[in-house]
């Protein structure tokens, strides 16, 4: 192995990957090995995400690109549907996966944590790389000890694929790691329009708002007699995921197995596993 990360990019034509290809290009410690993307494969790399040419190729075949041994990490920000097979392409090679595209079981989780283990090697599914989203799902999760009744707003453009979100997603598990389940509202609530009310999740509510202009943003509101809190966090830009992205790449090669959530490599442990 080369003193730097040699790191590949799936989803290389997509507006996070080319962040993505951006940040490694400009990290010293790393070295952009591969880049993956079927509507730009055959461009330049550096030129699509809008830097000089870096000589990297964009290429549609992931094995093409992780074949040959000369990748370390794999980071994946590509879609649902292609998520999962790309993942465990990655972990086949011995190439370590960090991936910010949600929709894992967490059937496939495990599956991906014991592969991860067969072939000694780090991975990481994280549904939020924002530091400032990290610190208000632990804060929510702290807030729940005192306010039990809650519920989730979560908003993201319309292009959006999945809903809810990922990071509600991961919200919700650990609030509820800490509270349990907690039926709330009025026990003859009728909806009368179906879906008005949200998705359920261990007694709580999740919303999904999908609208044009919007980028990503989530509130967690809670509610007691006579008074509510509400902790929020925005995201305007992209960038603001890099930072992470870069820690999650340096740390996946410090560790065997699969880590479910960025807030566990936050504080320098990998200790707790999916």
């Amino acid at each position: 192995m080369t003193d730097k990360i040699r790191v590949a990019v799936a989803g290389a034509s997509g507006k996070m990957g080319r962040e993505v290809v951006k940040m490694v290009l400009e990290e010293p410690a790393f070295e952009l090995a591969a880049a993956v993307g079927r509507t730009s494969a055959g461009q330049d790399a550096g030129a699509a995400a809008g830097l000089p040419a870096c000589g990297v190729t964009i290429t549609g075949d992931l094995e093409e690109a992780l074949r040959g041994g000369a990748v370390d990490v794999l980071v994946d920000f590509t879609v649902p549907q292609s998520a999962y097979d790309n993942t465990k392409t990655a972990i086949t090679y011995g190439v370590r996966p960090v991936v910010g595209t949600t929709g894992f079981t967490p059937e496939q989780i495990d599956e991906l944590d014991k592969l991860c283990r067969s072939r000694g090697i780090g991975g990481l599914i994280a549904p939020n790389f924002s530091i400032g989203a990290i610190l208000m799902m632990r804060f929510a999760a702290e807030a729940v000890r005192y306010f039990p009744h809650l519920e989730i707003i979560e908003y993201h453009g319309d292009r959006k694929l999945d809903a809810p979100s990922g990071t509600s997603i991961k919200t919700a598990e650990l609030i509820s790691e800490v509270r349990g389940e907690l039926k709330q509202g009025h026990p003859d609530e009728e909806e009368k329009l179906e879906g008005a009310r949200g998705g359920y999740y261990n007694g709580f509510r999740i919303h999904s708002v999908r609208l044009p202009g919007v980028f990503a943003q989530q509130e967690v509101i809670f509610g007691a007699f006579g008074q509510t809190l509400r902790i929020r966090h925005d995201s305007y830009d992209r960038a603001g995921y890099m930072p992470g992205v870069k820690t999650a790449v340096q740390k996946v090669m410090t560790y065997t197995g699969l880590v479910y959530g960025f807030e566990h490599l936050m504080d320098g442990g990998e200790e707790k596993r999916s």
